[in-house]
């Protein structure tokens, strides 16, 4: 039996939650070498171990979603997962990931080594904290059959132009998320950004813990990063990666200082376009599925709608990826318990 080609999406913050306490422990307990790699990291640190967090007694907004916290748990329990991916099943073919999913994606792919990985990601999520740069939050741009509403869409960018044009106030698109953005600014802007947008159902939404990402606001954040690491540190991607401008990122052509400034440059400093790099992955690669990493699930939704928006196989609407979910799933999350065993093998045992 052939494998299956996939193509491997790494998530971002905010996908450690309630629910996901212990997963790390949990699933990936028995993978010392990744733990200790971890560990170490947070050890020279001087930070918390990632075992407290993951085995604590409840769950912390206020302590499990720093960024200094949040970012390294949720880096060991993505790479756990990509570890677990049945080899004899799949075939990954290329890797992205949404926001700081793209650190992650650079040790999946490896773009770094995996002490460089844990430190980048530890080192980026910790100096994200320390600045906490203004603030993020959600506003859907599409109508509830997940299709583009261009309506909405222009109605938002018209009102980042006009809110900019005030004093005092800073903002802009931060992510690209399927058929939701993720906006971004000063705390004087996020402020205006949620009391001047139309409210649909539980949006807009801010984000706790989330600094402005991806953008200018992000300067200072991006000159310490590009201070703290160097092009020595990157080197040739074995599996083609897919940054935030669905640039794609393989083999002797990913030259390691350009991979480096990209990293701590652009990336950090303008908009994620994750929407971007599904569809890219999708047409370029042509897989037969996508995996999508654990902990959580809450990017399936972007996936999906990305899909959508291209129209994908003829997966055209949320009717009709739920269709195909529920047929052959062109989408398998390693954080849903119900999908999980059809990537690891589980099933076959």
């Amino acid at each position: 039996m052939s494998r299956r080609t996939a193509l491997v999406v790494c998530p971002g913050r905010g996908t450690y939650n309630k629910s996901e306490l212990g997963y790390l422990k949990r699933l990936h307990g028995h993978l010392s070498d990744l733990l200790g790699i971890l560990e170490n990291e947070r050890s020279i640190a001087g930070q918390v171990s990632l075992e407290s967090l993951d085995q604590a007694d409840r769950y912390s907004v206020s302590t499990h979603t720093r960024g200094d916290n949040a970012s390294l748990l949720i880096h060991g329990c993505a790479m756990g997962d990509f570890a677990a991916i049945d080899s004899e099943q799949f075939d990954v073919v290329a890797v992205t990931g949404n926001s700081m999913g793209w650190y992650i994606a650079l040790t999946c792919a490896g773009a770094v080594s995996p002490s460089t990985g844990a430190r980048i990601v530890n080192t980026m999520g910790t100096y994200m904290q320390e600045a906490s740069i203004g603030g993020q939050l959600v506003y859907p741009l599409t109508d509830h059959a997940w299709k583009k509403d261009t309506r909405r869409r222009a109605d938002v960018l018209s009102l980042l132009e006009s809110l900019n044009d005030k004093p005092g106030i800073e903002v802009d698109v931060s992510i690209e998320l399927g058929g939701t953005t993720v906006l971004a600014g000063n705390t004087k802007g996020i402020k205006a950004l949620s009391e001047a947008l139309e409210t649909i159902d539980q949006y807009p939404m801010i984000l706790q813990n989330h600094a402005a990402f991806h953008t200018s606001l992000q300067a200072p954040v991006s000159q310490k990063g590009l201070a703290a690491f160097a092009p020595v540190d990157f080197g040739e991607p074995s599996i083609p990666m897919i940054d935030g401008r669905g640039h794609i990122w393989s083999g002797k052509s990913a030259d390691p200082a350009k991979l480096h400034e990209y990293t701590f440059g652009h990336q950090v400093v303008e908009t994620y376009d994750f929407t971007r790099a599904i569809q890219v992955g999708m047409r370029e690669f042509a897989p037969d599925c996508i995996i999508l990493l654990g902990p959580g699930s809450t990017l399936g939704g972007a996936i999906a709608q990305s899909l959508i928006g291209i129209d994908w196989n003829s997966i055209d609407s949320k009717a009709a990826f739920q269709a195909r979910q529920s047929s052959k799933p062109i989408l398998l999350s390693m954080g849903r318990d119900d999908q999980r065993p059809l990537v690891t093998g589980e099933l076959n045992e």
